[in-house]
């Protein structure tokens, strides 16, 4: 496995994504790792690379911009609320990050996945929803709120939640669902017991916030998400 940063661009703004690329030759299929809502940071960078461990293309992505991160709840919701409030600027940044991923060297342009964590899983979420030529989209305990359209998804979907997340409520995972059904989506959704949000990240512990670490819950969603990336590649 080798890595690199590359930078890429969308209107003024500046993005910086590691790229982690599997050994052998050839074009490889490529994952897109959305963040969560501190930032892109060490737990995104070792996602790519246990993924390149896999034999894909992982590619750590930024949506805030390079060296704008937050440090604790007031400045992650800080950096996180106006993507989550101007949709259209949310796409126009994924959709840089997607056209820079597809494009780059041993990647294979038409084997393109994105996934993501908590706000990183709306975010994948919504690369699908905007129509990008992915193969699919994983979203960790992922933000469920409502899309804007009706056009049909061709994505594959897979959706991993926490069943006690008190941020993803029953009635959001029914929500979804319903929109997955009008749009004519190939999607799953797996709620495992007692996870609460957060649930893949190891230093997640504040049950007063909601976000606990759960290492079944963990290694239940990798697995989930490895069969899903050799089934739609």
């Amino acid at each position: 496995m080798t890595t690199e940063s590359i930078q890429y661009t969308e209107g003024d703004d500046h993005f910086e994504a590691l790229v982690a690329r599997p050994d052998g030759e050839g074009a490889a299929p490529a994952v897109l790792i959305c963040h969560a809502w501190a930032g892109r940071g060490d737990f995104e960078d070792d996602k790519a690379k246990k993924l390149a461990e896999l034999g894909y293309v992982g590619v750590s992505i930024d949506v805030y911009g390079i060296g704008k991160r937050g440090t604790d709840k007031e400045s992650n919701g800080a950096l996180m609320m106006p993507l989550l409030e101007d949709r259209a600027l949310l796409r126009r940044r994924l959709g840089a990050a997607y056209q820079a991923v597809r494009t780059l060297d041993g990647v294979d342009p038409d084997r393109v996945g994105v996934m993501g964590y908590c706000f990183g899983g709306h975010c994948a979420l919504e690369v699908a929803r905007m129509g990008a030529k992915i193969r699919g989209a994983v979203s960790f305990h992922g933000l469920l709120r409502p899309g804007d359209g009706t056009d049909p998804i061709t994505a594959r979907l897979l959706v991993l939640t926490g069943a006690a997340d008190p941020m993803v409520k029953p009635e959001a995972i029914g929500g979804f669902a319903q929109e997955m059904l009008a749009r004519e989506a190939d999607y799953e959704i797996h709620a495992y017991a007692g996870a609460m949000h957060a649930f893949t990240n190891p230093a997640a512990n504040d049950p007063d916030f909601g976000t606990v670490y759960d290492a079944d819950a963990d290694a239940r969603s990798w697995e989930a998400m490895k069969r899903f990336w050799g089934e739609v590649f």
